[in-house]
């Protein structure tokens, strides 16, 4: 069946959203995906979409989808890019505008939409078989954090208000895909002056209680309006 058939009247037939909701959790990168109970994509993992309503601008429907499925209100949200490869939906012409969504693992409540059968976290390295140009989409956007974090802070939207230097490192290590060297990596931090020592450690962990700290909000602004660069 035609999924053209399963579209909203206040929607559009042939312009969707894909959004990649990304989180930290245990010092690994995950990525959200769907496994879809109608249409094409019955019985397959995907990436959470919808189509854009006729009185919807584009970015509004992406952080309609991310905010309706994962219950959190302020996180980041960025455009990827637009998918419009002629054969990339088997049956008509759809392009997809890819958004990626980053958000903090505990603030999410997962909501299961109607046509959606399954829900799940999956490491960004290990995916199931996806449908479509998703898997396309989801490399695209790796390649993207890349860059991305190496000149703008916007990987500290993954961590929790009050974080430990291993774990801003894990961070790092999970958008570059490299593994880095302690001491090395928290001089270039400190160089920054983006940390604020909370004074606090850790509770409730079996191992010794690390350091928390937190990012200084004005500084953090300045990078992510100018930028820095990270090299490794």
């Amino acid at each position: 069946m035609d999924d053209a058939e399963l579209i909203p009247k206040d929607c559009m037939s042939n312009l969707s959203v894909d959004s990649l909701i990304f989180a930290m959790d245990e010092g690994r990168l995950k990525i959200l995906l769907v496994k879809y109970n109608q249409g094409l994509a019955a019985g397959k993992w995907g990436l959470i979409g919808h189509w854009v309503k006729w009185d919807e601008d584009i970015e509004s429907a992406a952080y309609r989808v991310v905010n309706t499925t994962t219950g959190v209100k302020d996180f980041h949200l960025d455009q990827l890019s637009a998918f419009g490869n002629v054969n990339r939906y088997p049956i008509r012409r759809i392009v997809t505008v890819a958004y990626y969504a980053l958000v903090r693992l505990e603030e999410t409540q997962i909501i299961r939409g109607e046509n959606t059968h399954e829900i799940q976290w999956f490491d960004v390295r290990n995916l199931p078989e996806l449908i479509f140009d998703h898997k396309d989409i989801i490399e695209s956007c790796l390649e993207h954090f890349k860059y991305k974090v190496r000149h703008e802070p916007i990987g500290f939207s993954l961590l929790p208000e009050k974080f430990t230097l291993l774990q801003l490192q894990e961070l790092y290590e999970a958008m570059l895909e490299v593994t880095l060297d302690k001491p090395n990596f928290r001089r270039k931090i400190n160089k920054m002056n983006l940390l604020i020592d909370c004074k606090e450690k850790q509770k409730g962990v079996a191992h010794r209680a690390a350091s928390l700290y937190r990012f200084d909000i004005n500084v953090y602004e300045k990078l992510r309006e100018f930028g820095f660069s990270f090299e490794y």
